[in-house]
């Protein structure tokens, strides 16, 4: 129990409720003058420095609080918030994670940690910290709430919807809880369900100034009603980036292209002011550069490869441009009784911290990998595989039975060479697909992938470029094979490139896999809709419909695009 708050202390709560913060800082500071590791006495000194708006001066009191109580609640918790608040993100993270070290059974660290976890869509670990809070502080319907949107955001429907629902009924007033528990409904496809929901939410946000129109809006574009989605956004006085970006959607759908293209560029402009984000051209330049000159052909033989694994669920890599087909691959793969889906596994792009600690010197990556040629160190691609299946196994990916799950997170296509160091063994299958369509579709998603390329179509088209450049000079460089896979052929021949697929990938044929539309599991990307419809070619050739706009950059694009056996006629 901790002790009583010393008498000045509690006179300067007083007085800081009376909203006298001169006053109130007087007390504290003679209190601090004769304790000055009194963490109640620097609970109140923060409070006040927040006060006056003395962000800086009250972290700094945090701090020291925790200096001098390690295990302070208040202090730990609250450099979190403050953090946060100044879109600190690593540093909150940092702080977050020091709140659980400190205290593993304050539910309040675990719920902090669980939000920001959540928010770098790292959902399996949110999972578990959300459970967690539950566990120590009972069924609490933030806690509820938070889970099972994490849960959501994994494809997990039925429990989600269960939470979901639980936190209805404590909370039945909650606008934006039905709005969820309607998304809920339209993953599961039941559309009736989703407008009554919505229907709902909607009522009780007229109440509390909630608006959920683009939600409404894409329900109607998803059920053939576009036309009433664009008579919605377009009623809707100054909307914002998210509208904006549905509005062009709404406009491709019934086929005004050129107010289209204006509403996804508008919009992609908008939100890239918004987030303050731009294209790092300069960071990808010398990542890509720096790449190609440490893998050569001479080095990588040089260099070890861990052995194959086979005492566990091994992965199949998809690589590809977002808005590729990746999502439509892993849906297929996802429908065979021995593969599981893994989504976006962030474990490649992790290798670069584990190297860097792994190895030693001053070197940066990749040029650190160059020690791997010393003997007391050639079992670091070993390392590399079993942190990555470890990772692999806390995601919940390695499900009963099966043998493979899926890797698709987008541009993994950079790290290759590690990924064939890790893994000699495993599928790795690139799908390829008319770079336009892909630049149209990128333009017209909220992406925020690779550096944000995806916000202009002069940053989609250099990334694309570069990322072109790199795969080529993989292709010269890499003995392993990459099946590529034109998405183009999958459409067209969909039974001969799934044979073709489950034979690279080591599985037996089966029918389930050509009807991917069919499997329940949510696909919880912007492709769960397309890949819960029978496979079409609607989207094969959408760039000419945009060809006005795309033709200032065709000749910049054109060696690229005859690369992948592609034209623009």
């Amino acid at each position: 129990m901790a002790p009583s708050p010393h008498p000045l202390v509690l006179n300067g709560r007083q007085a800081f409720k009376a909203g006298d913060l001169p006053g109130a800082m007087s007390l504290c500071e003679l209190r601090l003058h004769d304790a000055p590791t009194d963490t109640q006495a620097l609970e109140l000194k923060a409070v006040i420095l927040q006060g006056r708006g003395d962000a800086a001066g009250a972290e700094a009191v945090m701090r020291r609080a925790i200096t001098a109580d390690p295990a302070c609640d208040w202090a730990l918790n609250d450099l979190t918030l403050l953090l946060r608040a100044q879109g600190r993100g690593g540093d909150a993270e940092m702080a977050a994670r020091e709140a659980v070290a400190a205290r593993p059974a304050d539910a309040q660290a675990h719920l902090q940690l669980g939000v920001i976890l959540a928010e770098k869509d790292d959902l399996p670990a949110a999972e578990y910290h959300n459970r967690k809070v539950i566990e120590l502080a009972g069924a609490h319907p933030q806690a509820l709430l938070n889970l099972g949107l994490t849960l959501y955001n994994q494809g997990q429907i039925a429990e989600a919807e269960d939470l979901l629902l639980r936190v209805h009924r404590q909370a039945p007033d909650n606008a934006m809880i039905m709005a969820h528990i309607s998304r809920l409904f339209e993953a599961r496809r039941d559309m009736d369900s989703a407008f009554a929901w919505l229907d709902r939410a909607e009522a009780a946000g007229r109440k509390t100034g909630e608006d959920f129109t683009v939600l409404r809006a894409i329900y109607l574009r998803n059920t053939g009603r576009a036309r009433e989605g664009l008579d919605l956004i377009d009623r809707t006085p100054n909307p914002e980036a998210p509208a904006r970006l549905e509005r062009g959607h709404l406009l491709d759908k019934l086929g005004r292209y050129d107010e289209a293209w204006q509403a996804f560029s508008n919009a992609k402009a908008g939100l890239a002011r918004d987030r303050g984000v731009r294209y790092h051209a300069d960071k990808v330049t010398a990542q890509y550069a720096a790449m190609k000159t440490f893998f050569t052909r001479d080095t990588l033989r040089r260099l070890p490869k861990a052995r194959v694994r086979s005492d566990i669920a091994q992965p199949v890599f998809i690589l590809g441009f977002p808005r590729s087909g990746t999502t439509m691959l892993e849906q297929m793969l996802a429908s065979h009784p021995q593969a599981g889906a893994g989504g976006e596994l962030p474990f490649v792009f992790e290798w670069q911290a584990l190297v860097r600690t792994l190895l030693p010197g001053d070197r940066n990556f990749p040029d650190k990998l160059a020690f791997l040629t010393a003997g007391d160190y050639r079992h670091v691609p070993g390392v590399l595989r079993d942190y990555y299946l470890g990772r692999a196994e806390t995601y919940g990916v390695m499900g009963k039975g099966k043998t493979r799950f899926s890797d698709k997170m987008p541009l993994n296509d950079v790290y290759l060479p590690l990924i064939q160091m890790a893994f000699p063994a495993a599928p790795v299958i690139r799908l390829v697909r008319h770079p336009l369509d892909i630049a149209v579709s990128v333009l017209s998603h909220n992406l925020t992938h690779g550096e944000n390329f995806g916000y202009a179509i002069e940053t989609i088209l250099a990334h694309m470029m570069a990322t072109h450049d790199l795969n080529q000079h993989y292709k010269a460089v890499l003995d392993h094979t990459v099946m590529e896979l034109k998405y183009e052929d999958f459409v067209a021949d969909q039974d001969g490139q799934t044979r073709r697929v489950l034979g690279h990938c080591g599985l037996e044929y089966d029918p389930a896999c050509l009807r991917f539309h069919e499997n329940p599991r949510h696909a919880p990307t912007p492709s769960y809709a397309q890949v819960s419809q029978p496979l079409n070619s609607r989207s094969v050739g959408r760039w000419r419909n945009y060809r006005r706009h795309l033709e200032p950059y065709l000749d910049r694009i054109a060696a690229m695009i005859a690369d992948l056996g592609y034209g623009v006629a």
